[in-house]
């Protein structure tokens, strides 16, 4: 079962109105995906934040390569 991390919540706006100026209001929710970490936990985080992750994983591997 993988555990929630993001406080982000769904973003709430209204459509576009027709020439009758109709509304309604709609819901785009968070893309949340599935990432296991290295202890083995899984848990759930938008693709923002998994794209910010693997990011600074990378940018940490690169910094221990040219270091040696």
């Amino acid at each position: 079962m993988a555990i929630n991390v993001s406080n982000r919540k769904p973003n709430n706006s209204a459509r576009a109105r027709s020439h009758a100026l109709n509304t309604t209001n709609r819901r785009q929710k968070l893309n949340l995906q599935v990432v296991r970490l290295e202890d083995g936990r899984r848990v759930r985080v938008t693709t923002k934040e998994k794209r910010t992750l693997l990011k600074d994983i990378k940018n940490v591997e690169e910094k221990v390569t040219t270091e040696e």
